[in-house]
């Protein structure tokens, strides 16, 4: 990955919907130059998808929790188990399994309080192997972005 691919990978963060020719005026290559390092990029999996960020605000989703779970076991049947029915839960944004006093964390994003009380007790604390949660709101966004420095 060379100076002008890192460029363009910039570029595409920012606009994906920029043309091959508006960035091909941005880097100074040809349209034909452009697209050829994109589909190199995405042969690689450097570029991984392509997707359309929501403002979760205007979607009703603008309660965002941060739920720390801990499971009653660590074996890899329990860890596999959680993770298999905690990808299915669509309220659930991102779960990482992290080190530490709990297992996982979770980044929720729900209408306000009573929307989440409903998925806390209809959906996550019916998933097996939860030994605690806890629950852990944003108040503000300092900083927010999906664009990676390359």
């Amino acid at each position: 990955m060379d100076a002008t691919d890192k460029k363009l990978l910039q570029l595409l963060q920012n606009d994906t919907k920029k043309t091959t020719k508006e960035l091909s005026l941005k880097l100074n290559l040809s349209v034909t130059a452009v697209y050829e390092r994109i589909k190199k990029l995405e042969r690689e999996g450097i570029i991984d998808k392509y997707v359309a960020l929501l403002n979760r605000n205007k979607i009703n989703k603008g309660f965002v929790v941060f739920c720390h779970i801990k499971l009653i076991q660590h074996s890899k049947d329990f860890l596999t188990k959680f993770e298999s029915e905690v990808v299915q839960l669509t309220e659930v944004l991102e779960c990482f399994h992290v080190s530490g006093d709990y297992d996982y964390i979770l980044k929720i994003c729900v209408k306000d309080m009573e929307e989440y009380r409903e998925f806390m007790v209809t959906k996550l604390t019916t998933l097996q192997h939860i030994g605690s949660t806890h629950s852990t709101f944003m108040i503000g966004e300092v900083k927010n972005t999906t664009v990676f420095t390359v």
